[in-house]
Formats: C-alpha cells, sequence, structure tokens
C-alpha cells in the first residue's frame, strides 16, 4: 500500500473538489459536463479538476476536444487503508483512549 500525498488530504479539504468526486462515482465525465453542474466560472472549475489530477484523485484522458475525468478508485482504496491504519493502533493489541488535555492540567 502506498502512503497518500499530502495534496490528496489538501484536494479533499474543498467542498467543490469533494462535490466534483461524488459526481465521478457515477462514472467518468467530460470537463464540461462538470462545469455545468457548478454555478463557479469555467476557470476555476478547470483549477479545481487540475487539483484533483495533481492529486492522483482522479485520471484525466483526452479524447479529441474533450477530456473525460474518471475517479482513480486505487488512490481512494489507500486513502480508506491509511485512515484505518490510525484507527487500529498496534499497541499490546488493546485500543488506546486518549484522553483531553485541559488547561487546568497545565497544558
Amino acid at each position: 500500500m502506498g502512503t497518500p500525498s499530502n495534496g490528496a488530504f489538501r484536494a479533499l479539504a474543498d467542498h467543490t473538489r469533494r462535490e466534483i468526486l461524488r459526481m465521478l462515482r457515477g462514472g467518468p465525465r467530460t470537463s464540461g459536463e462538470i462545469a455545468a453542474r457548478f454555478d463557479s466560472s469555467w476557470p476555476t472549475i478547470s483549477r479545481h479538476l487540475a487539483v484533483l489530477r495533481d492529486a492522483g484523485l482522479v485520471l484525466a484522458e483526452r479524447k479529441g476536444q474533450e477530456i473525460h475525468y474518471e475517479l482513480n478508485t486505487s488512490v481512494f482504496q489507500d486513502l480508506v487503508q491509511y485512515l484505518m491504519d490510525w484507527s487500529n493502533p498496534a499497541v499490546g493489541g488493546r485500543r488506546r483512549t486518549l484522553r483531553r488535555v485541559t488547561k487546568e492540567q497545565g497544558v
């Protein structure tokens, strides 16, 4: 399993990019189809698509005049596995619960 890039987490931090990813769950879409679903300008959507592509979350393929985007599911599998590893710490086979530190405790 690969370790997800910081770019993948940054890309997921934006609401519009998450909406684009939700749209692509239904299958590949052209950049025009994606842009038509948003009130943002074409250059803004194009930048969002570039961030998603650079983070490896989507694959882009030019077909004539159009660019088709689709989810890169292997990167999502890596992200899920990475997060699952965080939820299962290997400390004596037990789950550790972190206690909340307050200002009164000197922090």
